[in-house]
């Protein structure tokens, strides 16, 4: 386990809280005496870079909203990440503007009709860049892991794209299957 304690499970960020409810992240920080915030440093359009493109299954390049943030944790930077939409959802929505959306983007997205029903999450592990190294302020040769997370709807159609990036000394995946 990471030097913070802290283990992180995908589950509470993978269904909408509703209108009016509370950002999950903040919620589960504080259920564990602890206190979870975000900044958002960029919203909006973006062409899409080709992971991100074949994820959401439209040409690279191709405008995609996007939201970058920078998570922390008691203050402290814990994670990137940036949450990339199809322009034909997001595009002129809330999505694609910095300020806060109330109970988060996954009930404006089911407010918009789209609900998450698959959702797929590749990590791996690395070495940060620079300006990674930076923002997170992890230590020269420190790794970091690398989760990048799609969201399909009932149709099997791409809804979401995430690309995050943590400290991997301060970070422990717990994925938990329930079969049958």
């Amino acid at each position: 386990m990471g030097a913070s304690g802290w283990v992180s499970t995908s589950l509470p960020y993978l269904t909408p809280p509703g209108a009016g409810r509370g950002d999950p992240w903040a919620a589960e920080a504080a259920a564990r005496g602890r206190r979870g915030t975000q900044r958002i440093v960029h919203a909006g359009e973006v062409p899409a870079p080709a992971d991100v493109a074949e994820l959401l299954g439209v040409p690279a390049g191709e405008p995609v909203v996007v939201r970058r943030r920078l998570i922390l944790l008691d203050d402290e930077p814990t994670e990137l990440a940036d949450t990339y939409y199809p322009f034909a959802i997001a595009g002129g929505t809330r999505l694609a503007g910095t300020a806060r959306i109330p109970g988060g983007a996954l009930t404006l997205l089911a407010e918009l009709g789209h609900v998450g029903v698959l959702v797929r999450e590749d990590v791996t592990a690395g070495m940060p860049d620079e300006q990674e190294r930076e923002a997170l302020r992890t230590a020269p040769g420190e790794p970091v892991l690398r989760l990048l997370r799609l969201t399909l709807d009932g149709d099997d159609r791409p809804i979401q794209a995430d690309r995050m990036v943590m400290p991997a000394l301060r970070q422990r995946l717990r994925y938990q299957i329930r079969i049958g």
